[in-house]
């Protein structure tokens, strides 16, 4: 049976820290955004953090939500590419060609989670950087769409490992970066298929839900409702 990888994110742990949008960049060589980016609104970041304020003063409190590409079952921004850059793999992965991509944005444009980023410019690090990008991961040219891969290098490295070692139990222990940088284990990553792995157990949790349950996206990704001890206990109907 073919692994399908999901990720659960607790927003109940989650401080807003950052440290998972810092270790996607060092991982994936995502290029450096300048102010000038973000002005332009042409940043690029793989996995966010939003924040939002809840409440009104002084009784305002902080939430926040790692979004990133949810890895749809029924993705809406598969149909829409003209040239199949963008499909659904047997192993749960939403799947980006950077060598099929044309750069039309329909997939983007098509994406209720804002996770994928058009890649407006070529790519510049400082030289002292050289040494620091990952070659496992290929460096994307401008013109190209750009989004979450759950680090498929990662993915792969481990599968091969396995495979040499006749170690199965080896690939249950990989991580993408973002879930290994977090220090509240906030993102659990896992196989799906494994009904004894953490995330499948998480899956099933009573504060499990979806972004955008309406739109029937199916994610391999699900949330963990934020558990507020202050508010009131929901009323018990006999």
């Amino acid at each position: 049976m073919a692994n399908k990888w999901g990720m659960a994110v607790d927003i109940d742990r989650c401080t807003g820290c950052q440290a998972c949008v810092i270790a996607c960049m060092s991982e994936n060589n995502i290029p450096i955004n300048l102010d000038e980016h973000f002005n332009n609104r042409r940043a690029i970041s793989w996995i966010r953090v939003d924040r939002y304020w809840e409440g009104e003063y002084p009784h305002v409190k902080a939430r926040f939500l790692p979004l990133l590409c949810q890895h749809c079952g029924n993705a809406p921004c598969e149909p829409v590419c003209p040239v199949y850059a963008t499909f659904h793999n047997d192993q749960g992965l939403n799947v980006q060609v950077y060598n099929r991509c044309v750069g039309t944005r329909y997939c983007a444009n098509n994406c209720p989670f804002h996770a994928r980023f058009f890649n407006y410019r070529r790519p510049v690090w400082p030289e002292t950087y050289n040494n620091y990008l990952n070659e496992d991961v290929t460096v994307r040219d401008r013109g190209v769409m750009e989004k979450c891969s759950f680090c498929v290098q990662r993915i792969n490295r481990a599968t091969r490992e396995a495979k040499r070692t006749g170690d199965e139990e080896f690939i249950n222990t990989l991580q993408p970066a973002c879930a290994q940088a977090c220090p509240t284990d906030a993102l659990v990553f896992g196989n799906l298929n494994n009904p004894n792995s953490q995330v499948s157990t998480l899956f099933h949790d009573d504060r499990e839900y979806t972004l955008q349950e309406s739109l029937g996206t199916e994610p391999n990704i699900r949330y963990l409702k934020k558990v507020d001890k202050e508010a009131a206990p929901e009323p018990v109907h006999a």
